[in-house]
């Protein structure tokens, strides 16, 4: 698009049209106030990906989330049925049917529709292949990001303050507490912050904070059905893994937003896409990204900065992480194990397994490798503590009453 003009000699001239985006114009303002900060900021005006305004519409590891479910969910009633019934049906009768022998003919009939059903779906995606070529171009996603750093944090107009606190200045009692209740663990001369509250998303953002805590008789539900029935590994798993999601969803978009949309905090970035992680180390890494700046800026980087090698600060780091996932499970339970502990200094092997899985098998069962192991073993620690915290305060003589749950 652009305007036309006539110059003196009435040969028309296009001009082009001003832009109307004034994207460029706030990145350049933010780079150029970030860089003349005093310290090393951390934050930086962001949507959370599960809003609209943030355009992030990657979800395919949730895809391999379901596939595994509807897996897990079928070994489990496999197994049910295996023990509660046996084997009802002679193995031999699956091959005949599969060979179709008894359909009057040896021609296998069964095996020669399986061969032309693999042979059309060979054949479609060959020539789907070679009909679609992939063109390089503006994608949705980067449009979307441009208009949202045009138009600040989802339309509330963000603008890089002018004026920026230098130390000592920062030492007075309103800093500190504005730390204290902000939705971070680093501490910043200059947070990013908005120009005003946005109401309708802090009205949102409280619905869903006081509907999810509001609405706890889906756990009461979830207990009742699982102490209806033996208390086997594969029973508490999905109940677990559901409600482990609904803590995540409630805590990390719905309350650290509202409490983000009350202290005029711009930086919503509190997890990354981590259900597409393909290894652990990537999950680690974007799951709790308030946790993951602080052990990076407090522990690993100054770890690197005195000689120590990569493995070695990340080995702490976990050590650090386990410690205080124990000290936080052990002391309100008052059952000191070290089952989560263990857990937690087991994901290193656990991470060296799901980069050779993403290495010689693909991307895809990398990422069901994270999944698994958050769905089965969550429910394999919460087992050992129930079982050593009714040993310990329940006594020996209410095991058998117990043992069923």
């Amino acid at each position: 698009m652009g305007t036309t003009q006539i110059d003196e000699n009435g040969v028309i001239r296009y001009r082009r049209a001003k832009s109307v985006s004034r994207a460029e114009d706030i990145q350049k303002e933010e780079a150029k106030v970030r860089r003349s900060q005093p310290d090393k900021p951390c934050h930086r005006p962001r949507d959370s990906l599960f809003s609209w305004s943030s355009g992030f519409d990657n979800f395919t590891g949730l895809v391999n989330w379901g596939f595994l479910l509807l897996t897990v969910g079928g070994v489990r009633l496999l197994l049910e049925n295996l023990i509660k019934y046996g084997i009802r049906v002679d193995p031999q009768q699956w091959f005949i049917v599969l060979t179709g022998q008894h359909e009057g003919g040896s021609e296998h009939p069964s095996i020669i529709l399986l061969m032309f059903n693999l042979w059309c779906r060979i054949k479609r995606n060959s020539s789907s292949n070679k009909t679609h070529l992939r063109r390089q171009s503006l994608s949705y996603h980067n449009f979307s990001s441009t208009e949202n750093v045009a138009n600040g944090l989802s339309n509330s107009k963000n603008k890089p303050e002018v004026g920026l606190v230098q130390y000592p200045d920062n030492l007075n009692l309103h800093d500190i507490i504005y730390f204290i209740f902000a939705p971070t663990l680093c501490y910043e001369l200059n947070f990013p912050r908005t120009n005003r509250i946005r109401k309708r998303s802090l009205g949102y953002a409280a619905f869903k904070a006081l509907a999810w805590i509001d609405n706890n008789s889906f756990g009461v539900h979830i207990i009742g059905w699982v102490q209806k029935r033996s208390f086997f590994i594969f029973y508490p798993k999905v109940p677990n893994h559901l409600i482990w999601l609904i803590f995540f969803y409630l805590l990390f978009h719905s309350f650290l937003n509202l409490i983000g949309e009350l202290l005029h905090f711009a930086d919503r970035n509190y997890y990354c896409d981590w259900w597409n992680a393909n290894n652990i180390d990537t999950f680690w890494r974007t799951w709790n990204m308030p946790v993951h700046r602080w052990a990076v800026r407090h522990l690993y980087i100054p770890l690197v900065e005195q000689g120590y090698g990569k493995t070695f600060a990340s080995t702490v780091v976990f050590f650090i992480s386990a410690f205080f996932h124990e000290y936080l499970v052990s002391v309100p339970l008052r059952t000191f194990k070290i089952w989560a502990f263990m857990g937690m200094m087991g994901q290193i092997p656990l991470s060296f397994v799901s980069r050779v899985m993403e290495r010689k098998m693909g991307p895809r069962w990398g990422n069901i490798v994270v999944w698994a192991s958050l769905i089965l073993g969550q429910p394999l620690c919460i087992m050992m503590y129930y079982h050593d915290y009714v040993i310990t305060h329940m006594g020996k003589e209410l095991i058998e009453m117990y043992g069923h749950l």
